[in-house]
């Protein structure tokens, strides 16, 4: 399938280690550091006086407003330009990379990551791997993801790591360790189908749009009001904005996939199991961070709105003719009882 480098289950914690203490004597007093100190306030004062200035002048200038006028009316125009529909959700979003650009920039990654695991990976004869190509046969007719610009490849590497992921282009990378916790082919298509649907929702390329405009915005402003030190804005932007879009688009990566793996005759009920599993395992492990320190949403609010969603992926699996195809699977086991 089409990853995009792996769903983080787990994110390390923030270390840093502090200075050790300053020694004092008669003669010598930490003079340096307030010393330094006022030379950065001042090297701030300076430059925000400086650019102040600079905006004053174009303010004061004839053409200002109208200036204003046209920068507002291009970037609105771009911004609405460039709106669209997320398959299967529906949600409206901004996006202006194509699928076709993020799809050329993983091959790099895809070697690299072979690279990396190469003596780890097992090969195509072996059951795991077979069982995740199984799954995926399944579930890609079901992503809507074209097939002439998608080479799937399968590659499950024999590692502990509790990790799946997807590279934009088709190139699927599945961890021994996740299987233990997926527990089966239906807990397997829940694990894939959200990996696949970060590729239908072109969820990279939603996310270099936005920092391709709010990055530069954010420095600029940074920059106007004399910060000395981005430290600050990145802080803001991570938390402010990359981390809860993070989770809005692993949020809606389930979504998506929950409706896959219920179109592909799968049990939708398995896609909460496996979240409550994973849940019982972090608590093991010492509980995962808080959810708005987090990329993801946590495992416990991933299996509420699984639930949440189950009717409708009930309803889908229905109207796949899934209960028709299980009963045939039935009626043939019970029939072949008869001669073993």
């Amino acid at each position: 399938m089409a990853p995009r480098p792996a769903s983080r289950l787990f994110t390390a914690p923030f270390t840093r280690s502090l200075p050790r203490a300053a020694r004092h004597t008669g003669r010598f007093q930490s003079r340096a550091f307030s010393q330094t100190s006022r030379q950065q306030q001042r090297y701030n004062y300076q430059r925000f006086q400086s650019t102040s200035n600079l905006l004053y002048r174009w303010a004061q200038s004839p053409n200002f407003y109208y200036q204003v006028g046209l920068l507002s009316a291009g970037a609105g125009g771009f911004y609405i330009y460039n709106l669209e529909e997320v398959p299967i959700s529906g949600r409206r979003r901004f996006n202006f990379v194509s699928d076709e650009y993020v799809r050329s920039t993983s091959d790099s990654a895809y070697r690299q990551i072979l690279a990396e695991y190469r003596g780890k990976i097992l090969p195509e004869h072996h059951p795991l791997h077979r069982m995740v190509e199984r799954v995926l046969e399944r579930l890609i007719p079901h992503s809507g993801l074209p097939a002439e610009t998608n080479r799937w490849t399968v590659h499950v590497i024999n590692d502990d790591t509790k990790n799946a992921f997807v590279l934009p282009g088709g190139h699927v990378f599945v961890f021994r360790g996740i299987l233990d916790v997926a527990k089966g082919e239906d807990g397997l298509a829940a694990v894939l189908g959200h990996e696949i649907a970060h590729n239908v929702a072109n969820h990279v390329g939603e996310k270099l749009s936005q920092s391709s405009v709010i990055m530069p915005l954010a420095y600029l402003v940074s920059f106007a009001l004399g910060l000395g030190d981005f430290g600050i804005t990145n802080m803001a932007i991570e938390f402010g904005l990359n981390r809860p879009n993070g989770r809005k688009q692993e949020s809606e990566a389930d979504y998506i996939g929950l409706m896959m793996m219920s179109e592909a005759c799968y049990d939708p009920r398995a896609a909460a199991q496996m979240w409550a599993r994973m849940e019982q395992m972090e608590k093991a492990q010492g509980g995962a961070p808080p959810q708005f320190m987090s990329t993801h949403p946590a495992s416990h609010q991933r299996q509420e709105n699984i639930k949440d969603w189950l009717p409708k992926a009930e309803m889908k699996r229905e109207q796949s003719g899934c209960s028709m195809i299980g009963a045939y699977s039935e009626d043939f086991g019970r029939a072949f009882s008869r001669f073993t």
